[in-house]
């Protein structure tokens, strides 16, 4: 019997009242980006992870599709739509099943780029916004240090005025599309003594003198994402290259980073729906004691019900979408779902390389791969810890 799910259906209302897009829009480029996964990215993906990144060519075309301007105005060549095609955006490139092409992906449609379209003046939009939807401007966000990850108060990077400029020193580790990037949104302390209001953001070009990637890392998964150590040392760049007002940094962090979430959650469902047809197709074809693992009541039982519970936590995540896409406050439900589909995606994943047997570490095997990826959704843009203390602090 074959699985299928609410992603296969045009479930969402014809019309949510108050938002410009119906179900048919939203399953359109459902469309678009399953058959650009099945013919651009399944194909060539392998090569990506050896090589350890997605070759330009490839992310330019994903500008000309408009998957990197899915959330923009039309004036930078945007579509114009919301957090639910963003959702669906992410929860297919999830379902490749290479998460670090999905994550690279997504830094450039979703995360980076919000910064400089939600904090940036009409200047730096009108320079910018255009190159990045095309696919011609590869950004990064880099906020992460050696000591400072989720704790973004901690970090250790400043940034000093020095008449008409700023100058950077400091050092970002962790940071995806830190090789290939063009344009970097860097936190600094502007005013170490003033807590949440002593962080500025600033744009940072590639090629600026003071700047350098000193090492791109290794990584246990997402290895066809570049993920690099950035340092700073006494990097001049005009003042007009704040981003945002200074001492705002903390509070632009905050929110952009509740779009990331809700996609990071996004692709951690489609990677786990991805993993459950994976293992369905394996367990009923795998013959054992005289029949098929499929026969076995423990395996169709444990199967039946980590399906469940995704389609569950996916219903959470398209309401939770609705509700962004309508300018609700669900800082509380973002957090809940990042911690959920982290987590989630996890057990999923490493129960179906159980049922893969030894086929399941073998290096051979696409759901090795996904197990690998899949441990760092319950870190990156948000530990689990932290989401849930999120939580709790608002309950």
């Amino acid at each position: 019997m074959e699985r299928t799910t609410m992603m296969d259906k045009a479930w969402v209302p014809q019309q949510e009242p108050g938002l410009p897009w119906a179900a048919a829009e939203y399953e359109l480029l459902r469309d678009q980006v399953r058959r650009f996964v099945e013919e651009e990215i399944k194909p060539c993906a392998d090569r990506w992870e050896e090589a350890g990144g997605i070759p330009r060519p490839v992310l330019r075309r994903m500008g000309e599709l408009g998957f990197f301007g899915i959330r923009y105005p039309a004036e930078y060549g945007g579509a114009e739509m919301d957090a639910v095609a963003s959702t669906v955006f992410a929860e297919e490139l999830g379902r490749s099943t290479y998460g670090g092409a999905a994550d690279a992906m997504l830094v450039q449609a979703e995360m980076a780029s919000s910064y400089v379209f939600h904090d940036g003046t009409k200047s730096q939009r009108a320079r910018w916004m255009p190159g990045i939807v095309s696919g011609e401007v590869i950004t990064a966000i880099a906020i992460t240090e050696p000591d400072a990850g989720s704790d973004v108060k901690a970090i250790r990077t400043r940034a000093r005025r020095d008449g008409d400029s700023y100058v950077l020193d400091g050092t970002k580790l962790y940071i995806t599309n830190g090789v290939c990037a063009d344009l970097y949104c860097v936190a600094a302390k502007t005013d170490a003594a003033a807590g949440s209001n002593g962080i500025t953001m600033f744009l940072v070009e590639k090629g600026t003198p003071g700047f350098s990637v000193a090492r791109e890392l290794d990584k246990l998964g997402w290895r066809s994402s570049d993920t690099a150590e950035l340092v700073f040392e006494g990097c001049r760049i005009p003042a007009e290259n704040v981003l945002g007002a200074e001492g705002q940094g903390f509070y632009s962090i905050m929110r952009n980073l509740q779009n990331e979430r809700l996609v990071l959650a996004a692709m951690a469902i489609g990677m786990a729906e991805a993993a459950i047809d994976m293992t369905l197709t394996y367990v009923k074809t795998r013959r054992a004691f005289g029949g098929v693992l499929w026969d076995l009541q423990a395996i169709r039982q444990r199967l039946a019900m980590l399906a469940a519970r995704v389609e569950a936590s996916r219903a959470l995540l398209y309401a939770t979408a609705w509700r962004m896409a309508a300018d609700d406050d669900c800082m509380r439900e973002i957090s809940m779902l990042k911690a959920l589909c982290g987590e989630l995606v996890n057990e999923v994943v490493y129960a179906c390389v159980q049922f893969h047997g030894a086929m399941g570490v073998m290096r051979e095997s696409p759901i090795e791969r996904v197990a690998r990826d899949a441990r760092i959704l319950s870190i990156a843009g948000g530990a689990t810890e932290v989401m849930l203390d999120v939580v709790a602090s608002m309950s």
